[in-house]
C-alpha cells in the first residue's frame, strides 16, 4: 500500500478547519473523498476530491482505505457500522456515541468486520502532552492530575459567522452538553500519560449560564487502578478570555504543567517544578497530524495502533454511567 486513502464523513468546522489540512499534509496519507449531507457544508470545503453527499455513493469511491468520522455524536454508529461493512478502517471523533448501547455496536461491528477502529483522541497527540509522559518517571509517586478544559459555547454559536446549528448542545444529537464533549478528552489523556485508567468516576453537572437543555459546565472526580486521584472540570461557560486550559500532573517529587495545550493546536507551555520551576520545550505539529500519520500506519500495516477500541468503549460506558447517575 503505497499510501493511504481516506475519506472524511462529516465536513464540519473540526474536519474542515483541523483534520482536513492535517490529512494533506500527512504522509502517506491522501484524501480520496468527502461526505456531508449538507451540500452547504461539501462547498465550504477547500479540498480537491470527490463529494457526496450520499454515504454509499462515498464508501464506493476507488482506492478508499479509511474514513474519518466526523458526523454528530448520534449518527456515529451508522456511518460507522457502514464504512466496516465496507470493509474499511474507522476513526471516530470522540466521544465514540452518544450513548453506551451504539458505542458497543461500533466496536462489535468492527470486530466483526476485521477492521480497525479508533477513537480520535487528538490529546493523545499534542507534543507537549507526549513530551509530558515522558517526565511522568520523574515525578516520583504520582498522586493527582488535574485537567481546566473549558470555553464559551452559547446556543447561537457558529465557528464561522454563517447560519450554524449548533448540534453540541442538542441531548438527542450530542448526548449531553459539556460534560460528553470535553471530559472524554480528560479521561482519556489521564489514562495514556499515566499508564493507567480511571476506573471510579462521579460526576456534578451544572446548568448555570447558558440557555439551553444539557450542561454548561460539570466536574468530575474519579481514581486510577493505582490510586491516582483524577480531577476535571470542563464547561461551555468560561469565557475565552480567560485562562481556561491547564493541565497538571502531581508527584511526590516534581510537578509538571501545561497551559493551553488542551484544544486542536500545538500551542501552549510545559513546565516541571522539581521544586524550582523551568520551561520544558517540545516539538511543534499538529496533534492532527500526529494521529493520521499513527492511524494510517497501523492500517498499512506498518505498525500497530496502540489504543484498543475495548479500552475507548470501557471509558465512554465510564463516563455516561457517571453522567446519568449526576443527572
Amino acid at each position: 500500500m503505497s499510501a493511504v486513502g481516506w475519506g472524511v464523513a462529516g465536513c464540519g468546522w473540526v474536519a474542515r478547519d483541523h483534520a482536513l489540512p492535517a490529512l494533506t499534509a500527512t504522509p502517506g496519507a491522501c484524501v480520496v473523498a468527502l461526505h456531508d449531507r449538507d451540500p452547504g457544508a461539501l462547498a465550504r470545503v477547500d479540498v480537491d476530491a470527490p463529494a457526496h453527499a450520499d454515504l454509499g455513493a462515498f464508501l464506493a469511491t476507488p482506492g478508499l482505505d479509511a474514513v474519518y468520522v466526523a458526523v454528530p455524536n448520534a449518527a456515529h454508529r451508522e456511518v460507522a457500522e457502514a464504512v466496516a461493512a465496507a470493509g474499511k478502517a474507522v476513526l471516530c471523533e470522540k466521544p465514540l456515541a452518544a450513548d453506551v448501547g451504539d458505542a458497543q455496536a461500533m466496536v462489535t461491528a468492527a470486530r466483526d468486520a476485521g477492521v480497525l477502529l479508533g477513537t480520535a483522541y487528538d490529546q493523545r497527540w499534542h507534543p507537549a502532552h507526549v513530551r509530558l509522559r515522558e517526565l511522568v518517571p520523574e515525578l516520583g509517586t504520582v498522586t493527582a492530575l488535574r485537567i481546566v478544559y473549558c470555553c464559551w459555547l452559547p446556543a447561537d454559536w457558529t465557528p464561522d459567522g454563517r447560519p450554524h446549528d449548533n448540534w453540541r448542545v442538542d441531548r438527542a444529537r450530542a448526548g449531553g452538553g459539556a460534560a460528553i464533549d470535553l471530559a472524554p478528552h480528560g479521561l482519556d489523556l489521564a489514562g495514556v500519560l499515566l499508564g493507567e485508567d480511571v476506573v471510579e468516576l462521579r460526576a456534578l453537572l451544572q446548568r448555570r449560564v447558558q440557555d439551553y437543555p444539557v450542561d454548561d459546565g460539570a466536574l468530575l472526580s474519579g481514581r486510577t487502578a493505582g490510586g491516582v486521584l483524577v480531577d476535571l472540570h470542563v464547561a461551555f461557560n468560561t469565557p475565552d478570555a480567560f485562562p481556561r486550559r491547564r493541565l497538571e500532573v502531581v508527584g511526590t517529587r516534581g510537578m509538571v504543567v501545561a497551559v493551553d495545550t488542551m484544544g486542536q493546536t500545538a500551542g501552549g507551555s510545559l513546565t516541571l517544578h522539581r521544586p524550582d520551576p523551568v520551561d520544558v520545550p517540545f516539538a511543534g505539529g499538529s496533534p492532527f497530524a500526529a494521529q493520521f500519520a499513527a492511524f494510517s500506519a497501523a492500517v498499512a500495516g506498518h505498525a500497530p495502533w496502540p489504543y484498543d477500541a475495548a479500552r475507548d468503549l470501557a471509558l465512554h460506558r465510564l463516563l455516561l454511567t457517571a453522567l446519568g447517575d449526576a443527572r
